[in-house]
């Protein structure tokens, strides 16, 4: 397979051909020539006035649903809308059935996901069975080539537990990944506490189960010395303690989800389930918040939060419909709806060059004789997501069916 990339803007800090616009030529995984007017024979070639292209992209959480629960989706469907949505990377979260708590369910998930043109990369559990009582198989998963260590959707509720774990993760320079949520605050809750909340008759999650949560691991990460990524942050103090953490110089990074940097709980009016998420989407006001931050660089990343539903779990009473949204697909479009003010070159920060060097992985090069790990983008193209052509099985985005701005290649 060869492919050429014609009259492409490079957007990569370490090359020399930053800004530049250049013709690529990559054959069998491999960047074989750089240059302007490249006339080499290519199975297909890419060519477009916007194109831009820059080292992979990397969702730093998602969920694929396998072992256990492949009728939503499989690894095989996970990758091939990972790729579709311009990630070569992906991390996928230990909810599966058996959890991955263990080296040998670790290593199934691995080999599920080996020889996608979407690289694999498997979080592993900090408690054993997602319980939150005992430290899970961290140093044999690790060994097995864990990325980082989550309780995913059950955030560790444990501070003992928490302690242990940063402690643990220390030996291997290794970093927990924590989606902030106060079970206890936020127990039936079912959206953000607030006047919408009121208006719907519906039980809301207020967002200090949020703060609380940040505040209480970053105090842990003081104590330990150890790393954490928080997940999904949602809300202008978890910046504010986040922002602060940083200036102090503790080992603290974020991320958020592409939909709450689009949507707000005015979303829900309707009892529309696919916008009911964990955690919930937030208020106009907080929504604008976390987009200064994602522009300012207190955010580091994206994690979409790719959490496929069939249609069964969503459309259903409001009460028991169940959380998430699938978003890898439409991750560009997303960014670049709630941030039409967001420059490419911050793009690739968030989408490439801070997850690798949070999580240390292998550097992307543009460069001759490079692996070709490489995102081809543009910002301005049109595109129609339909039932029919997207990868993902979920059935759970409220983007099915319309035309979106931002195409990945």
């Amino acid at each position: 397979m060869s492919l050429l990339i014609k009259n492409a803007t490079v957007l990569d800090a370490n090359s020399v051909l930053n800004g530049k616009k250049t013709d690529i030529f990559i054959r069998k995984g491999v960047i074989e020539a750089i240059g302007t007017n490249l006339k080499e024979k290519a199975g297909k070639t890419i060519a477009g006035e916007d194109l831009n292209i820059s080292p992979g992209w990397v969702d730093v959480l998602a969920d694929y649903c396998d072992p256990g629960y492949e009728h939503k989706e499989s690894i095989e469907s996970g990758l091939n809308a990972a790729a579709a949505g311009g990630f070569t990377d992906v991390f996928v979260v230990p909810n599966t059935k058996p959890a991955i708590t263990t080296k040998s369910v670790l290593d199934y998930v691995k080999k599920k996901g080996a020889g996608h043109k979407t690289q694999l990369h498997v979080i592993g559990a900090v408690s054993k069975n997602l319980e939150g009582k005992d430290l899970a198989e961290m140093m044999d998963m690790q060994h097995e080539g864990a990325v980082a260590f989550s309780d995913g959707w059950l955030p560790l509720q444990n501070a003992g537990l928490m302690v242990k774990a940063l402690e643990y993760v220390k030996a291997f320079n290794g970093i927990i990944i924590q989606i902030p949520i106060h079970a206890s605050l936020a127990e039936g809750g079912l959206m953000n506490e607030g006047e919408n909340s009121v208006r719907l008759g519906i039980n809301g999650i207020p967002n200090i189960a949020e703060s609380l949560m940040v505040q209480r691991d970053i105090e842990l990460v003081r104590y330990t010395q150890s790393r954490i990524h928080f997940s999904g942050i949602s809300t202008p103090a978890s910046i504010n303690l986040i922002k602060a953490a940083k200036k102090e110089g503790l080992d603290v990074t974020c991320s958020v989800t592409p939909y709450h940097l689009l949507f707000t709980d005015a979303m829900l009016k309707q009892y529309e389930s696919v916008y009911k998420v964990e955690p919930p989407l937030r208020t106009e006001a907080e929504r604008k918040i976390l987009v200064k931050a994602l522009l300012d660089g207190t955010i580091d990343c994206i994690s979409t939060h790719h959490r496929p539903q069939d249609w069964d779990a969503k459309v259903s009473e409001f009460e028991y419909a169940q959380p998430g949204m699938i978003g890898q697909e439409t991750c560009l479009p997303m960014l670049l709806a709630a941030a039409p003010e967001i420059k490419t070159e911050r793009l690739v920060e968030l989408l490439s060059s801070n997850p690798r060097k949070i999580f240390g992985l292998e550097e992307a090069k543009i460069e001759v004789g490079a692996k070709a790990n490489v995102t081809i983008f543009d910002c301005n193209s049109t595109w129609t997501y339909t039932k029919d052509s997207k990868a993902s099985l979920g059935m759970n985005s409220p983007f099915i069916g319309k035309e979106l701005k931002g195409k990945t290649y």
